[in-house]
């Protein structure tokens, strides 16, 4: 290739000096459509790339580039769960430690040329240090207990230092809407003074000319203890919320590629703050800067919930968003206060607490608890055999009441005092008791003694994770209608 002398000097032969193109082909030994094309184009010579360079350092990865690529577009896997080049490199930096070397850069560059992609633009945004936060839902697919399952990120981002917090919610109602908040505060241990939003039916109730809105007035109730200042998008921008817009994918792609498969929302949640405290470490520098000008949390957190009052019916339930929910037997026909908080229920007498549910997101699903029926039970003690809230008891439960029930036409009397015993003793005492005597002979006396023996009386504590299913397994509707009719009184 010839370089800027060359070009300069058969430039001015051929038009200062008035040489013929064929003088200079054979003077320079240059071909004549070169020499043309050389007066045509004064400009520096530059290096045309005709073919791709050859990948050597890529060679053994960019099958497996490929393969994940491929993956992400099988069925089933979400459009905003899928590889970018940076999680791509990062896969192949944790799980060829020690074989891969390429740089990102790199990384970038074949995977640009898999795909075809043409990079996005975007403006830059900044605020002062502790001046505001942007907040936005978003949604995830996980797998709990190996069921496909779409949850919700509530996700929250500084905008000075960049600091992400994000919890992972059933929903994007507005209970967890503000308990989004309480637990992002908390966590950053401190409040911004600002908190800019898009438009949200939890936080907007009807969008007004240029910036008013008229609020929801749980958020206002949320500001005033806090005491931020919301600030919302134009309809339709929610770029000018970037930082949040861009944190919702960005821990979906670094948490959740590949789809996890956790037990149950808290496992998730615990490996959500472990990356938001990783990311916090890598900006501690900027960090530290906006945490000393954070508002301080107020002493008492709100209360993030919302009240209604309930009517419990005669089979001791109230309702609440299509589900029924078990109360103690002495409440049946009173009036209650229902407290919905984003992830369980209290119901209330006046300000007592006298029952508390997970919250079920579902429909047409009912929740009992062993405790609440035992005083009916005394009295009803044939309906022990067909109760819905006693067939929902581990297995042991169900063969002793099958053992006693058989025994004799009044068996199911002596299954009763057993289940008495939880008025007394905890629940993890009388299921050890009952393994410990063996449960092809125990009585409800054998258990008082063993138990009276060992001084375990009944306190208020939480119960074991084998007892906890009776707790939280879905009855259908009908089927409990039904077998309450047919109870022997």
């Amino acid at each position: 290739m010839f370089g800027m002398v060359d070009k300069e000097y058969i430039r001015k032969r051929h038009l200062v000096d008035g040489w013929s193109i064929r003088e200079l082909s054979k003077s320079c030994k240059v071909s004549r459509q070169t020499i043309r094309k050389m007066l045509q184009d004064a400009e520096i010579p530059k290096y045309q790339l005709n073919a791709p360079r050859p990948g050597r350092v890529m060679e053994r990865w960019k099958p497996i580039i490929e393969s994940w690529i491929r993956d992400d577009e099988k069925p089933g896997v979400p459009k905003k769960q899928r590889h970018t080049a940076n999680r791509i490199y990062e896969r192949l930096c944790q799980e060829y430690e020690g074989e891969f070397t390429a740089a990102e850069s790199t990384v970038r560059y074949w995977v640009r040329r898999i795909r075809g992609d043409k990079p996005e633009a975007f403006i830059p945004l900044s605020a002062d240090a502790g001046e505001v936060a942007e907040a936005d839902f978003g949604h995830v697919v996980v797998k709990i207990r190996g069921v496909q399952t779409n949850v919700h990120l509530f996700a929250m981002r500084l905008r000075y230092s960049g600091v992400p917090f994000v919890c992972a919610f059933s929903s994007e109602k507005v209970e967890a809407f503000l308990e989004g908040h309480k637990l992002a505060f908390e966590w950053f241990g401190g409040v911004p003074h600002g908190v800019r939003y898009d438009n949200p039916k939890t936080a907007v109730t009807k969008i007004l000319a240029g910036p008013m809105r008229d609020e929801h007035h749980l958020l206002s109730s949320l500001r005033a203890h806090y005491l931020f200042d919301s600030d919302f998008c134009r309809p339709g921008e929610p770029n000018e919320k970037g930082g949040v817009e861009n944190l919702v994918g960005y821990a979906r792609r670094h948490t959740c590629v590949p789809i996890p498969d956790v037990p149950d929302l808290e496992t998730l949640n615990t490996l959500l703050l472990a990356w938001c405290e990783k990311e916090r470490t890598k900006r501690w520098s900027l960090w530290e800067q906006e945490r000393n000008v954070l508002r301080v949390v107020p002493p008492h957190p709100h209360r993030c919930a919302t009240t209604r009052p309930v009517v419990v019916n005669k089979l001791c339930l109230v309702t609440y968003d299509h589900n029924r929910y078990s109360v103690p037997s002495a409440y049946v026909g009173k009036t209650l206060l229902l407290r919905t908080y984003a992830e369980r229920i209290e119901i209330l007498d006046r300000e007592r607490v006298i029952a508390a549910h997970p919250r079920c997101h579902e429909r047409k699903q009912t929740f009992l608890e062993l405790e609440h029926y035992l005083p009916v039970l005394a009295y009803k003690p044939h309906a022990a055999t067909h109760a819905a809230v006693v067939r929902q008891l581990p297995d042991v439960y169900q063969r002793i009441r099958r053992r006693m029930t058989q025994s004799r036409p009044d068996g199911y009397k002596d299954f009763v005092a057993i289940l008495m015993l939880h008025q007394v003793f905890r629940a993890a005492d009388v299921l050890s008791a009952i393994e410990a005597i063996g449960e092809d002979v125990v009585t409800a006396e054998q258990i008082r003694s063993h138990m009276l023996r060992l001084d375990k009386p009944k306190v208020a504590v939480a119960v074991p994770d084998e007892l906890k299913n009776y707790r939280l397994m879905k009855q259908s509707l009908a089927r409990y209608d039904s077998l309450a009719k047919g109870m022997v009184h």
